[in-house]
């Protein structure tokens, strides 16, 4: 399946998008529960046999033009890996790392697709990351590798885009990965049947304006998704609805000589294949808000 948090002239909504338009779920069953992607994860709702009776059917696909993007799944904890593959480690002038380096994104950073990515007021070091994540599907502590992709919902895609200078400032980067909707996720999530195993040996890519900025392979993650879902559930309970982002490879605007930012009326795409694309235009923060 392929499920997406939408809004339908500004009602939210959960769609699923078929190969004849997207069906918007809400509508095809009224007493559903759950209007947005991480909910339904939270609550256990893709196993209910409705959405597929519903997909099935194909009735009460929605007019694309009123439709807008809500970010996938930022109901639970949004935990991001920091320098995942070796060439982006050497990019911003690190080691490979020996375990996994972890921070966290509030949702109050996240647009969804098609949004307007915000450069912050107080900065024009505003950098784009093109990177995959996952979003727990069942709840995983102190699991092992083995185990890890049964805990797996699905996929997305997420900008983990940082405002550098102020990321740079202090050893801890929780600023400039937070600033408000400086980053995206979508278009949609994508269940774990339809991807291979970890959804290893994807082509990943980054691109601004049209031009490919970042290339990498999902194979070339230095931790992979088994390996990352162990290490974090012997320090905590991942809980269905928690999204895991996988990291970037190279080609980051702020390791470019000269630096690439990205400024009012660049777009940025993250592309991943059997995933989909992530597209965002870049807009100045509002003068208020």
């Amino acid at each position: 399946m392929r499920l997406a948090s939408l809004a339908l002239d500004g009602a939210p909504f959960l769609g699923a998008r078929t190969p004849d338009g997207t069906v918007n779920l809400n509508a095809a069953i009224p007493a559903l529960p759950w209007r947005d992607v991480g909910s339904l994860v939270r609550d256990g709702g893709l196993d209910d046999p409705r959405l597929a009776d519903a997909i099935a059917a194909g009735g009460h696909l929605v007019d694309p033009s009123r439709v807008t993007h809500r970010p996938t799944a930022v109901t639970g904890r949004i935990l991001c890996l920091g320098l995942n593959y070796v060439d982006h480690a050497a990019e911003s002038r690190n080691a490979r790392p020996e375990a996994p380096v972890i921070f966290g994104r509030y949702a109050s950073s996240f647009v969804g697709h098609n949004e307007g990515l915000e450069r912050p007021r107080v900065s024009t070091h505003f950098d784009y990351e093109a990177e995959l994540a996952l979003v727990i599907g069942r709840r995983a502590r102190h699991i092992t590798a083995a185990e890890a992709l049964a805990h797996v919902a699905g996929y997305t895609l997420v900008n983990d885009g940082s405002v550098r200078d102020w990321q740079v400032r202090t050893p801890q980067w929780t600023l400039g990965k937070n600033f408000d909707r400086t980053g995206s996720m979508g278009p949609e999530l994508v269940t774990a049947d339809e991807l291979p195993p970890g959804a290893r040996g994807l082509r990943l890519e980054g691109r601004l304006n049209g031009a490919v900025m970042q290339s990498g392979d999902t194979s070339d993650m230095i931790f992979d998704v088994e390996t990352t879902l162990a290490y974090l559930s012997d320090a905590m309970a991942l809980e269905p609805g928690d999204v895991v982002v996988m990291g970037t490879p190279s080609g980051i605007g702020f390791a470019r000589k000269p630096p690439v930012f990205m400024v009012p009326g660049d777009v940025f795409e993250v592309v991943v294949e059997r995933v989909g694309t992530l597209r965002n235009p870049v807009i100045d923060e509002p003068a208020a808000r």
